[in-house]
């Protein structure tokens, strides 16, 4: 009976680790940018235990890179690339990440930003944006400090500042923070000409009844392996009453 209290215990934990999952999922439902994870499951024979019985895991956690509902915002600095690209930025540790979150705004020094990370151009350098000057983006990525900040609109005071840099990632992923991702082991980012419209942002792809679906199910799955191991309590507690000599 121990197997079987293990095996119940093993899938608990899966199940649980599921639930972890399936709420940052639901909570980040309306975040700009947000991917959600998928957690992956599998069964494995443990070295000598009981042949017949197999034991579940939650083994790995992959990110679903697929695209989310689109929000129309009507400000120019609302950006959305196209076909799935992401904008690079610079965390506060130094290193390169990725995301879909496209809400640019100036931080004290004027530099572009998304969600406090420094915004990227094609060389790997934050985006300033001089005083006097407005920040625009056009189809292209180019950014460019407008003297009246009307986009389409170039006048002869205006000044390129550069290009975002817009990637494309393949294989494996891993989530940097709640918008954030970058290449795992394997996994590569490749720089991409995508277009960006301006005025619009991408909402985390969890949709809400999918995730409330999800949480019911790996509950009811939760509850049952709990179920289980009082069972196995209860059997080997009544099988160690039976052996006592009375």
């Amino acid at each position: 009976m121990a197997d079987g209290l293990y095996v119940s215990m093993c899938g608990a934990a899966a199940r649980a680790a599921q639930l972890d999952s399936v709420a940052d999922n639901l909570a980040n439902a309306q975040t700009p940018g947000f991917k959600a994870a998928r957690p992956a499951f599998e069964s494995f024979l443990p070295l000598g235990a009981a042949p017949d019985k197999q034991y579940p895991a939650a083994v790995a956690t992959g990110l679903d890179l697929r695209a989310g509902p689109i929000t129309q915002t009507g400000n120019p600095l609302d950006l959305l690339p196209e076909d799935g690209a992401f904008l690079a930025v610079r965390t506060g540790s130094g290193a390169i990440a990725y995301t879909r979150d496209g809400r640019l705004t100036l931080d004290a020094q004027r530099r572009l930003v998304s969600g406090g990370h420094l915004v990227l151009s094609r060389d790997a350098t934050p985006i300033v944006v001089p005083e006097e000057l407005v920040p625009v983006v056009d189809r292209n990525g180019t950014v460019w400090g407008s003297t009246t900040g009307q986009p389409g609109v170039r006048n002869a005071g205006d000044v390129d500042l550069g290009e975002l840099a817009r990637v494309r990632l393949d294989g494996p992923v891993a989530r940097v923070a709640s918008s954030l991702i970058a290449p795992a082991q394997g996994g590569r980012a490749t720089p991409v000409d995508a277009l960006v419209h301006s005025g619009q942002l991408e909402l985390g792809n969890a949709g809400a009844l999918e995730g409330a679906i999800e949480m019911v199910s790996a509950q009811r799955s939760y509850d049952t392996s709990m179920q289980a191991i009082q069972t196995y309590r209860q059997l080997d507690q009544r099988a160690t009453d039976l052996g006592r000599v009375r």
